[in-house]
């Protein structure tokens, strides 16, 4: 679960939180709005919008549940939550993926063990580092378990489709997810007006290819991005959440979110070199 930060940041303001189905929501519109003359789109289309779309399943029993954190009265949120419950996440996102599609699971895979590996090398955060010496063999078995899923399913899917069942395709595939993931977290992490100018490196503009996309934060939720990688100027998109104020402790914060009507924030994207 997500629980974005409080506008001005007031620890006891309503925050918006936001369930990672919801999140991943988000973040395949944005894989379905992706390419033009510029950035070539995804392929294959149908599996890899899967994947973005439930890139984060297995997180889906322990949203139901959310779990109270005591420091803030809230959900705990993404990163804030015990290891111990974010590991058991890890395999179950590319199980459920692995079932729709040989192509869907190796991507969620890779998603998983890059995770923990410093995204192969794109990020300096390795989430590895942090996991205690207790924890260590279930999850180094666990990734050892995803590199051999990873090798499976690659055989798998080279019978059906060779095409996209390369190192190199695959690779591309997964920039194109941690762009959508990253950039998705970059509007949910943060209220509007408060999340500033970012940039996003190694996103593919084709297999081999990959650019820096800024964007630059404008007032009334738009957002300038260059180079512009949708087809449409002026996209908007839609995230749901529920806003909630820190509770007293022992709170049921899953009766509580139920009981919670749904909200939306909306943010447009523009091609900042038309301005």
């Amino acid at each position: 679960m997500i629980v974005q930060s409080a506008a001005n940041g007031v620890g006891d303001a309503s925050h918006f939180v936001i369930a990672m189905h919801q999140h991943t929501s988000f973040a395949g519109a944005l894989a379905a709005n992706f390419g033009n003359d510029e950035f070539s789109g995804l392929e294959p289309a149908e599996p890899m919008r899967f994947v973005v779309e439930h890139h984060d399943q297995g997180w889906a029993d322990l949203d139901a549940a959310a779990l109270q954190d005591p420091d803030t009265g809230l959900p705990y949120n993404l990163t804030a939550t015990p290891l111990p419950q974010i590991v058991a996440t890890s395999a179950a996102s590319p199980a459920f993926n692995e079932a729709h599609h040989p192509f869907s699971g190796i991507i969620s895979s890779m998603h998983t063990y890059g995770l923990y590996r410093g995204r192969y090398g794109l990020s300096d955060k390795i989430f590895l580092d942090l996991i205690p010496e207790d924890l260590r063999p279930e999850v180094d078995a666990m990734l050892e378990a995803e590199e051999s899923r990873q090798r499976r399913l690659q055989g798998d899917l080279a019978a059906i489709d060779p095409d996209h069942a390369t190192d190199e395709h695959l690779f591309h595939a997964y920039k194109q997810l941690q762009f959508f993931d990253t950039l998705s977290l970059y509007f949910h992490l943060a209220p509007q007006g408060e999340r500033g100018d970012s940039v996003f490196p190694n996103v593919p503009r084709s297999v081999g290819e990959d650019v820096s996309v800024s964007v630059v934060e404008h007032p009334d939720g738009v957002y300038g991005l260059d180079p512009y990688p949708f087809a449409t100027d002026g996209l908007e998109l839609v995230t749901e959440g529920r806003y909630l104020t820190p509770q007293p402790s022992g709170t049921d914060l899953s009766a509580v979110l139920a009981a919670t009507p749904v909200a939306t924030q909306t943010v447009r994207l523009i091609d900042a070199t038309e301005r």
